[in-house]
């Protein structure tokens, strides 16, 4: 059971970064000008992956036990953790100052 967890966390942090690490929609669609996409596209892309990681976490936990039936304050704090787990590629994005340009 640790596994399952420990693996849904590293593919929480992994996807919770992804739209702020590639300049290309779900690294595919190429949108935007010469900067890539804007922040309401990862927005956008973020929000997704919250729900495809969601639907990952719902099959492993059917995997070893029942689904247990959640509440509100569950999805408002697996939420505001997602969000914890993408400062690292929000603030290299947004924040980051680069050189030469």
């Amino acid at each position: 059971m640790e596994t399952g967890v420990g693996l849904v966390l590293l593919i929480a942090v992994l996807a919770a970064n992804l739209p702020f690490m590639t300049t290309r929609v779900l690294g595919v669609l190429k949108v935007g000008g010469e900067k890539g996409k804007s922040a309401a596209w990862c927005l956008a892309e973020w929000l997704l992956l919250y729900v495809v990681v969601a639907a990952i976490a719902w099959l492993v936990e059917g995997r070893f036990a029942p689904v247990h039936v959640q509440n509100w304050p569950f999805y408002a704090s697996t939420f505001c953790l997602f969000m914890v787990f993408a400062f690292p590629g929000f603030s290299h994005r947004f924040f980051w100052k680069r050189r030469g340009g």
